[in-house]
């Protein structure tokens, strides 16, 4: 087994505090890695080009980007085109870097163990780590036509031609179609995955709920919080789990003075446990980012910019306190 973990990840200056929480949480939970950070925007490459971190090497776009995703850029949203991208930057990590195995992880992710735990589970017989969704009851309804049995939030790929195969036409197939809608059993990058484990032998799917905890599953796991982890409860079944990352997707800071955590529905420990320090500690990077960086000025999303349908949305959540926190009591 490697003793150095290799990780790669992608963001632009909107995501710049998670990104760099995402950093501050591997280099507290992993004695050993390397996190490969594609910036995509000069903004971004700068600021982290001055941060002097450890362990990692800044990408810019312009030396990331090829004719094949330069020619599609254009028909896509920038989230569309940021899903396109994210198998072409596995396989530029494993192309240009002499890596046994790079694994992506979202810049909306925390962790709170050793992703050690999750890699240590790979089989010697397999070569690409998937993970699931493990909706709860209710988002499951919702969301797994849709958006599919795994998530592109930690992703393995080892540098095998059997690994590489795989990886080479998940690539091709994002070139191809890569959209934020559900069309013809595709949605983005990641319903391709469901047909993995049929189609190739190669690939495992993580077993430990530690590895996924997010706001699709977390109702149907109960928390503890300790000083320096967090262990999970599956409420059925009773069994136990650290907690090994989260993910906080769709979290957005609001101009007004408010968070919004999304529309899964969630449990006040989630939202006292996971969501409250973690935006507390987005607020605190971005001071400490626009002190820092004369170029840098903080991005907050406004109710002016959301439009017609996303500012109702905004509304009803405020009339019934769904999913929403007051940045001043956090």
């Amino acid at each position: 087994m490697q003793t150095k973990l290799n990780f790669c990840t992608l963001f632009d200056s909107a995501y710049l505090s998670r990104g760099l929480l995402l950093y501050d949480s591997l280099k507290k939970n992993s004695t050993d890695f390397h996190l490969y950070i594609f910036a995509f925007d000069n903004l971004t490459f700068e600021v982290l080009g001055k941060s002097n971190l450890s362990n990692t090497t800044i990408i810019p776009l312009k030396a990331f980007e090829n004719q094949a995703l330069l020619d599609i850029k254009q028909s896509r949203s920038k989230a569309e085109y940021y899903w396109t991208c994210t198998s072409s930057a596995i396989c530029y990590v494993l192309d240009s870097f002499d890596v046994h195995s790079c694994t992506y992880i979202d810049a909306d992710m925390y962790f709170f163990g050793s992703p050690q735990i999750l890699l240590d589970e790979i089989p010697e017989n397999k070569s690409v780590l998937i993970t699931e969704h493990r909706y709860s009851r209710f988002a499951q309804i919702f969301e797994q036509k849709r958006a599919g049995l795994f998530c592109v939030q930690f992703i393995t790929f080892f540098n095998t031609p059997e690994s590489r195969s795989i990886l080479k036409k998940w690539v091709g197939q994002c070139i191809d179609w890569c959209f934020n809608r559900y069309e013809d059993g595709k949605f983005g990058d990641q319903k391709y995955l469901d047909s993995w484990p049929l189609e190739y032998p190669e690939v495992h799917i993580l077993h430990n709920l530690g590895g996924g905890v997010a706001p699709w599953n977390a109702m149907q796991y109960d928390f503890i919080f300790k000083e320096d982890k967090v262990v999970g409860y599956n409420n059925r079944s009773k069994e136990g789990f650290e907690v090994i990352f989260f993910h906080f997707h769709f979290v957005r800071i609001m101009a007004e003075g408010i968070a919004d955590l999304g529309w899964n529905r969630l449990s006040k420990k989630v939202i006292y446990g996971f969501y409250k320090p973690y935006i507390k500690e987005i607020i605190t990077k971005e001071q400490y980012l626009e002190s820092t960086f004369p170029e840098y000025k903080r991005i907050y999303n406004s109710y002016g910019h959301e439009g017609v349908r996303e500012t109702l949305k905004l509304i009803f959540k405020s009339i019934f306190k769904y999913n929403l926190i007051k940045l001043r009591e956090i």
